[in-house]
């Protein structure tokens, strides 16, 4: 069996270290947290018919058409959370939410998404307003502000409009802290805009 020397032991040493780090290079950076939202429930909207309610994938800016988390630290600023990231892109997020929020508050059968094949009276169409962390001088709030048009399918008529908002303190600017404040924020403004809804379809 062949000797190692000390000297070709370090050189094949530092090729075997070289070559984990190029491979931990390549793998990239430590994984951003990944958090979701969730939809309200255990409340109750009612309705006056039997209307069918579609639910349109949310319009937003491009500053919050992403899966980051956005932070208003002051008039005009924009900024993103380093520690957190939400599961998927905002707008397709919150329509998810927003369908299950439906769901929820006894709406099963009359809610649905595009592309379903459901012949809907109605479209609800919602624009994302602000999502995000505010830096304030008492201290980092959620604020979700959406705005909600129903329209009828049938005239393409606007029947009603509405901006719903909602803030809560968050206990910090951390990742899991201010999307905890989010979700909680989110989950105010989805039970208002689904009790709303419900009582015009």
């Amino acid at each position: 069996m062949k000797r190692v020397l000390p000297a070709a032991r370090r050189l094949i040493a530092a090729g075997a270290g070289l070559a984990l780090a190029l491979v931990l290079a390549a793998c990239g950076s430590t994984p951003v947290p990944t958090y979701n939202l969730t939809a309200p429930s255990g409340f109750t909207a009612g309705g006056p018919g039997a209307g069918q309610l579609v639910v349109v994938a949310p319009t937003a800016l491009a500053v919050l058409n992403t899966d980051k988390i956005m932070v208003e630290a002051g008039a005009g600023q924009v900024a993103y959370l380093a520690d957190a990231q939400w599961s998927d892109n905002l707008p397709a997020l919150l329509q998810a939410r927003t369908i299950q929020a439906f769901e929820n508050a006894s709406k099963l059968r009359r809610v649905a998404r595009p592309g379903d094949g459901v012949n809907a009276d109605y479209t609800l169409v919602i624009d994302i307003r602000t999502f995000a962390l505010r830096i304030t001088d008492q201290g980092p709030v959620a604020v979700v502000e959406l705005s909600g048009k129903l329209i009828s399918t049938q005239s393409g008529r606007i029947m009603a409009a509405q901006v719903f908002r909602a803030g809560v303190p968050a206990a910090s600017s951390a990742g899991p802290a201010a999307t905890a404040a989010l979700d909680q924020a989110q989950e105010q403004v989805l039970v208002q805009m689904v009790r709303w809804a419900s009582a015009k379809f």
